[in-house]
């Protein structure tokens, strides 16, 4: 069985060559500090392309650059669960076609992750869920020969991501995989420009600090509908625990830059653990 894409002509170009030509171009144009060659995981937008495509280009340029990218084995990717399908944290065991091509499951890895409590293989989450998709035509343009496992979390509670995080981690060191984790998440929606910056920016200090709780705490005080909140604790708590010591903002940014209308806006941001 596979996962095959569904979002392409919607979230992404259907023209296979516009794509590459895209994605080639986002990373391509974004540019990345000396001192961002490392990350144990990182965060990066699922909108459509000409909204977040720009800002994902550097999480992935980020990526490409990372030092020891030749020796990871599995890339984990973490999207919140959209369309209230299938179980609370559901983990794919489906290869995943691309417009570029097919990412090959870590089905043993898969596997070790869904064997803790309340971590289900089920594929329902991901027929019709587009937070994880909408990543992989960069991947694929990346880094085609990595593994992958996909997960998507329906419930995103603090109690939630650590469970996830610590299965994650309890898993690769059993398997002795290298992995680095990919949470895919927008940030703040449908408010002002203003807004928007005001509520990020307060969250965006917190992962930067990797301060895990606080991050929580802000999401419910300040009514900020940052939508992969559970899949950005996963991975902050996994690569706190692999030893970074600070979170990186990348780029952050929203769709009135596209569309002009800054008064209603979906915001953007990139990130590494490093």
């Amino acid at each position: 069985m596979m996962r095959k894409y569904k979002f392409s002509g919607t979230f992404y170009s259907n023209d296979r060559q516009e794509l590459q030509k895209q994605v080639n171009n986002y990373i391509k144009a974004a540019e990345i500090p000396e001192s961002v060659r490392s990350g144990f995981s990182y965060i990066s937008p699922h909108a459509g392309y000409i909204y977040s495509g720009k800002t994902a280009g550097y999480t992935y340029k980020a990526l490409s650059l990372n030092k020891n990218l030749e020796i990871i084995d599995t890339i984990i990717i973490i999207g919140p669960n959209h369309t209230g399908y299938g179980t609370n944290i559901a983990v794919s065991l489906q290869d995943w076609e691309t417009p570029f091509g097919i990412l090959k499951n870590d089905k043993e890895l898969s596997l070790q992750i869904s064997k803790v409590d309340e971590i289900e293989i089920n594929e329902t989450a991901h027929i019709n869920e587009h937070s994880i998709e909408v990543q992989l035509p960069f991947l694929n343009f990346l880094v085609p020969d990595k593994k992958f496992c996909f997960i998507c979390m329906l419930d995103q509670s603090l109690g939630a991501s650590i469970k996830l995080s610590d299965a994650i981690i309890n898993a690769v060191k059993k398997l002795n995989r290298n992995a680095i984790i990919i949470a895919s998440s927008d940030f703040n929606h449908y408010e002002s420009r203003e807004i928007c910056n005001e509520k990020d920016n307060k969250l965006i200090k917190a992962l930067i600090s990797l301060d895990y709780k606080k991050f929580n705490e802000l999401i419910i005080k300040l009514n900020d509908t940052v939508c992969g909140f559970g899949p950005i604790t996963t991975a902050l708590l996994f690569a706190k625990k692999l030893g970074a010591k600070k979170g990186h903002l990348l780029s952050y940014s929203n769709s009135g830059e596209e569309t002009k209308d800054y008064s209603n806006v979906v915001a953007y941001s990139s990130l590494v653990f490093k």
